[in-house]
């Protein structure tokens, strides 16, 4: 038998066990038989394909179905345990890591602080984290499939490598190699707003909808977008910079340098600013301005409802241009509550097209350091269910 045709029924099985395992844990659980029906492969080859996943404990024999005459089938369903992934959200003085289930389930958590952005320091104290974590869930290191990470900045998924961190001002850094050489496992990197679309994609709000748009708002302002069922990360990684698209060139300056970018109306430390030069130097934090807002001081309440619409309108151009079905908001400001929300949805739908806003919803989620850990495991746990003709694009883009 020649190499190439052993490839190519290696790649063959690798896409039929994808399509079986994506149907057993989209159905929850499932039998033999009916796997074969849905997925149209023969009862043979199903038969062993969930052998070897039995095997492998990723999938397990879970109780006895309905019969209509004979034998009741016996229904298999995704074992939760059958592997354990890592989710770390890297910030710039902290990070959050979480050790999860196959469903992202939370088993243990921890943070860790940063005395310096030195390089060193953070991949040693990450590497110590995720050890320290295995050690607490009481699992075996072969157990690991894998370490999700995600943090701001433009990150090359495809070939591990952050090109650019506003936080630690690293540049061109192969984090994931770093990482992985060191913890002996698959390790994948993401932009974090990548991680959290990735996360509702694979477990969250984003199911079944195959177009739709994450859109975070705190310090920055940032994207994740779904096209297809697919996440969109641009040529470089670098897809999804909706904080930096430019409202006014002659706004305030931005942290990257630019003047009048949407982040630098609508991130925290922007509101803060407003809102001590409109609602008085005494508004000591973020917080206090939003409690000022909520107990009836109008200048407060008109700081977040003129983000409020700024966001609402800026929102609808990307409806225009890219027409999903769902927008996801998330981040810290979905504490802005509704004086916030109820201005976005009155600006959206002035400005949207007419039609589009009929067939668009947006929905807010929860938001929380741990939410962000949970997502980024979500990476590890969507590349175990990916089918090797994705994987083998993947590659392709790094060559």
């Amino acid at each position: 038998m020649t190499n190439h045709l052993r490839g190519n029924r290696d790649l063959i099985r690798g896409i039929n066990r994808s399509i079986l395992l994506n149907a057993i844990k989209s159905k929850g659980s499932i039998s033999r038989a009916d796997l074969a029906h849905s997925s149209g492969l023969s009862p043979a080859t199903v038969t062993t394909i969930t052998g070897d996943l039995i095997n492998e404990g990723l999938v397990f024999e879970k109780e006895t179905g309905d019969s209509n005459g004979g034998r009741p089938p016996i229904l298999l369903a995704l074992n939760p345990r059958g592997g354990f992934v890592v989710g770390v959200k890297l910030m710039e003085n902290h990070a959050v890591a979480a050790l999860t289930d196959l469903n992202a389930t939370v088993l243990e958590k921890d943070t860790i602080e940063f005395s310096d952005d030195n390089l060193e320091m953070v991949v040693t104290a990450l590497v110590n984290e995720v050890n320290h974590l295995i050690h607490q869930g009481n699992i075996r290191k072969k157990q690991l499939l894998g370490v999700g990470v995600g943090l701001a900045g433009v990150v090359d998924s495809s070939q591990g490598i952050l090109r650019q961190s506003p936080f630690f001002g690293w540049k061109d850094t192969p984090l994931r190699d770093l990482l992985q050489t060191r913890l002996h496992v698959p390790v994948y990197i993401d932009n974090d707003v990548n991680t959290l679309t990735l996360g509702e994609k694979w477990l969250g709000n984003g199911l079944p909808v195959d177009n739709f748009i994450v859109i975070t708002v705190g310090r920055g302002i940032g994207m994740g977008i779904v096209i297809n069922g697919q996440i969109y990360r641009g040529m470089s990684g670098g897809a999804g910079e909706f904080g930096h698209i430019v409202v006014d060139p002659e706004g305030p300056l931005c942290d990257c340098g630019k003047h009048g970018c949407l982040e630098s109306y609508l991130s925290d430390r922007a509101l803060l600013t407003a809102a001590r030069k409109e609602v008085g130097e005494d508004v000591k934090d973020f917080d206090d301005l939003l409690q000022r807002a909520n107990n009836g001081n109008s200048a407060a309440a008109m700081v977040l409802t003129r983000a409020g619409w700024l966001l609402g309108r800026e929102v609808a151009n990307l409806v225009n241009i890219l027409d999903p079905k769902l927008i996801l908001i998330s981040g810290e400001g979905v504490r802005m509550g509704e004086i916030f929300f109820s201005a976005l949805r009155v600006a959206f739908k002035k400005h949207v097209m007419p039609g589009l806003a009929e067939d668009t919803e947006i929905r807010v989620i929860p938001w929380g350091d741990d939410v962000w850990a949970r997502a980024a495991a979500s990476v590890v746990i969507g590349e175990l269910f990916n089918s090797p003709m994705q994987k083998e694009e993947k590659t392709r883009r790094t060559e």
